[in-house]
């Protein structure tokens, strides 16, 4: 028998993606590969399957298969217990449309509430890189009253525009305002050099949602976010309370690791994120058992390195054969690195080839981009920039199964 009150777990997974691309150009973001064994989905829901909440609905829009697939195979819980992992697509209940944004996905899919009948419903987003105890979270929302309660995480002031913030009372927990992206943000108050950043992680009572959802429908003038419309509204009403990410803690946590949390929606921050993971002491830490990301390994043979192979500072999956050099590279399941070849500073996804005597530096390749015999990536600037995507920063990415020339 459970005890406690009953929790719906709601994943957001239906987002485009866009800034991403090419790595989104064939998958949803959240079925985008990291850290070369795991999607970016898997970090949401080892979080919820880890703090006990086992009844989980991910709602998927835009290019979902290979999404659907991952969760398939890899998320079956136990029937027996009642405890479920499932994709709920688009399903126009309400009318033949989309999802108008992330509010408008949890209210056409309403009827999954009502089905379950829960107590208070947890609502995450799909696509960032933490550990995340959501139990506590619980904890502390159920202990407030409020009606919803919204995980921050402290920035620096001057970071504040790129993100959602969510503006506090003098107590610092309950939220005056939800401010979108602002130019000039109010600090914390005893801490005016930093703020909250919204981390796009809700937990609401149920009647409280549902109520809202409802009224937000109604505006023809809403975005229908959940960010954007649904806390203003609750901060309006004086219903919305912030839980500092800060007082969470994991078992198995280090200080060193303790309120790591990435978005990874950029080309630069997704690289950025992956060379963290192979430096020597890395922020997020990969090897802790005792909160482990769950995903499905490749049933392949164990990495080897032949004809003089070798790999220094770098993760390399099960059924890579290296037989050039890399160097603070993550090369996901199934990468061959031939003879000569010399792989510097990049991420390889699934099935990638580098052909002997190829370079490839400063670079992400999607799966199954094969690099010719003595081609080059990442080593001519202006050449680079008329093949491929360049970022910002000057990572080059190639999409999936991208012609080399």
């Amino acid at each position: 028998m459970r005890g406690g009150p009953s929790v719906l777990g709601v994943v957001l997974a239906g987002g485009e993606g866009k800034r991403l691309m090419p790595l989104t150009a064939a998958r949803a973001k959240p079925a985008v590969p990291f850290g070369g064994a795991y999607r970016l989905v898997d970090f949401v829901l080892s979080n919820l399957v880890n703090g006990g909440i086992t009844r989980i609905c991910v709602l998927t829009q835009y290019k979902s298969s290979s999404l659907d697939r991952h969760l398939a195979t890899t998320w079956r819980l136990s029937g027996l217990t009642g405890d479920y992992v499932t994709p709920v697509p688009a399903q126009q209940r309400l009318g033949p449309r989309w999802y108008l944004g992330s509010a408008d996905a949890v209210y056409q899919s309403l009827n999954l509430v009502h089905d379950e009948q829960p107590d208070h419903i947890v609502v995450f987003g799909a696509d960032h890189v933490y550990r995340m105890d959501p139990q506590q979270m619980l904890q502390a929302h159920i202990e407030s009253g409020a009606g919803v309660t919204v995980a921050g995480i402290r920035v620096p002031r001057e970071q504040a525009s790129g993100f959602g913030v969510i503006s506090t009372a003098s107590d610092g927990r309950r939220v005056s305002d939800f401010l979108e992206k602002p130019a000039d943000p109010p600090g914390l108050p005893g801490d005016p050099g930093r703020v909250f950043a919204s981390m796009g992680n809700y937990v609401f009572s149920t009647k409280v949602l549902v109520d809202a959802l409802q009224r937000d429908a109604e505006n023809p003038s809403s975005r229908h976010d959940m960010g954007g419309d649904i806390m203003p509204m609750l901060a309006g009403s004086g219903q919305a309370m912030v839980y500092d990410f800060d007082d969470n803690h994991v078992p198995g946590e280090t200080e060193r690791d303790h309120g790591y949390w990435r978005d990874v929606g950029t080309l630069d921050s997704y690289y950025e994120a992956h060379l963290d993971l192979i430096s020597i002491h890395p922020v997020f830490n990969l090897y802790n058992r005792q909160w482990p990301i769950f995903t499905h390994p490749a049933q392949l043979p164990p990495a080897k390195f032949v004809a003089g192979g070798i790999a220094g500072e770098s993760m390399v999956s099960a059924g890579c054969i290296v037989s050039g050099q890399v160097t603070q590279s993550v090369l996901s399941p199934g990468v061959v690195v031939e003879e000569g070849a010399v792989v510097q500073g990049s991420v390889l996804l699934d099935g990638v080839r580098i052909g002997r005597g190829a370079v490839v530096r400063r670079a992400i390749l999607d799966k199954n981009v094969v690099v010719p015999p003595g081609a080059t990536i990442g080593v001519n600037p202006q050449r680079d920039r008329e093949l491929y995507t360049v970022s910002a920063a000057g990572v080059v990415a190639l999409a999936k199964g991208q012609r080399v020339d």
